[in-house]
């Protein structure tokens, strides 16, 4: 649905070739299946081979002259790196931070502890603030956020949908405040807009956090990497996708390389278990799942 046709016939074929082989990872057509799992190979166009610096190989090959781009919020409009867990996501997203000349800005968060009916029995002695201040889980902002003037994030929650502000919608930050970030929409209908983002209170929706607390924090990420889980839905001309270790599970694989328009808007960059630049991959789809549907 997403890749591009245009008048060239050849031009569409090598469309349809890629779409095919697209279907064919999410339906589990590829490589030899081993109780759902199968071992793809990765065609040599979309490799990036590593020279050692697996995140800089990654981060070149998705953002370009990325320091000469900064400036540019057109520039991050639909590029990503991917990666199938959120701390391969703050890697690369520290990585690229660290590349960035601009002043960084720390902002921390408020934690506190629900009084509820559901954490009834458990001792909340061992419950300290710096307990809290480490967790950390999807669709929830960290503690401790560090953001530079000209960084590209998303929105983690919909303040105001109407006027674009929902989740996942990817900004370009234009003023660190005390109380507030500026930032420009990037993606949308309402792209070039200026919206100012406050700190909201915050509760995490992940059924994994068995203990009821608040966060108050910019509902906000650093998004020149996020989750492949988290990339769903969104429509980009160019995917880094960074699997320093496979995917772990049904349909991930395929979720990340249909978020492109074209072909050459992917890149993939595999290591093996000793860390070296691998062309074969891990695909996991479970036949089951679709007797069921």
């Amino acid at each position: 649905m997403r890749l591009q046709f245009s008048t060239n016939s050849e031009y569409n074929r090598c469309v349809r070739e890629f779409a095919k082989w697209i279907l064919d990872i999410g339906d589990g057509k590829l490589g030899e299946s081993c109780d759902g799992e199968a071992v793809i190979e990765i065609p040599e166009d979309l490799r990036v081979k590593s020279s050692g610096n697996h995140i800089g190989d990654i981060v070149e090959a998705t953002y370009p002259d990325l320091l000469h781009n900064i400036g540019d919020y057109t520039f991050f409009q639909d590029r990503a790196i991917l990666a199938p867990t959120l701390h391969l996501v703050e890697d690369v997203n520290d990585y690229v931070m660290s590349l960035l000349p601009n002043e960084e800005r720390e902002y921390l968060s408020c934690d506190s502890l629900c009084k509820c009916d559901e954490d009834v029995g458990i001792d909340q002695r061992w419950i300290t603030t710096e307990f809290l201040n480490g967790i950390k889980c999807s669709g929830l902002p960290n503690h401790k956020l560090r953001f530079k003037l000209g960084v590209p994030v998303m929105l983690l929650r919909n303040i105001d949908v109407s006027s674009g502000l929902c989740n996942g919608t990817r900004l370009i930050v234009t003023d660190l405040g005390k109380r507030f970030i500026g930032a420009d929409i990037v993606n949308g209908s309402h792209h070039g807009e200026r919206v100012f983002i406050p700190r909201l209170n915050l509760s995490p929706s992940d059924s994994n956090v068995s203990i009821s607390f608040q966060r108050r924090q910019f509902p906000l990420s650093l998004c020149f990497a996020m989750t492949i889980n988290k990339s769903q839905g969104q429509t980009l001309s160019h995917v880094g996708l960074y699997l320093p270790r496979p995917v772990f599970s049904h349909g991930q694989l395929y979720v990340a390389v249909s978020r492109v328009k074209s072909r050459k808007g992917l890149k993939i960059l595999a290591l093996d278990d000793s860390g070296d630049s691998s062309n074969t991959t891990v695909n996991i789809v479970y036949e089951e799942v679709f007797r069921k549907i």
